[in-house]
């Protein structure tokens, strides 16, 4: 293969970015928030920890992220004072209004980017990402190097 898997991956996450970003912007949200309001309108209000785990995303960046969320009136949080990762975190009428747009752009995006592929080449395509990803995650870490 010329280019290579990891080239080929990289290059359609990036058209999807793309196609993606202008709705992302008109919706009035930033990077990586689409995918946090739509895990909270799926499965409901949940913990910021959750969220970072769940994402497998560093707390301080979801806690960024929500805070912007929240000024944009997308989210609710009630917090604990002691530690602000324990806080529930729930959507407004907002929230959910975006998150719902979204899916549906997502939807028109997957609809662009299978066009021409049938309907078992979509779920094989599917089964081919979900192993793949699985097989990342089963490999041990490489060890860091210290110089």
């Amino acid at each position: 293969m010329e280019n290579g898997f990891h080239m080929l991956l990289y290059r359609a996450f990036h058209a999807q970015r793309a196609w993606l970003r202008p709705r992302r912007a008109a919706l009035g949200l930033g990077p990586g928030q689409p995918k946090l309001i739509c895990y909270l309108a799926r499965e409901g209000p949940c913990s910021q920890k959750h969220l970072a785990c769940y994402f497998e995303v560093d707390p301080a960046a979801v806690c960024r992220m929500l805070d912007s969320l929240e000024k944009g009136g997308f989210i609710t949080r009630r917090v604990d004072q002691n530690d602000r990762r324990t806080g529930i975190v729930q959507l407004t009428e907002a929230g959910r209004a975006a998150a719902d747009a979204w899916q549906e752009d997502c939807q028109a995006m997957e609809q662009q980017m299978l066009r021409g592929f049938s309907d078992q080449e979509a779920r094989q395509f599917a089964d081919y990402l979900r192993r793949a990803r699985e097989n990342l995650r089963a490999a041990p870490a490489p060890k860091e190097e210290t110089p």
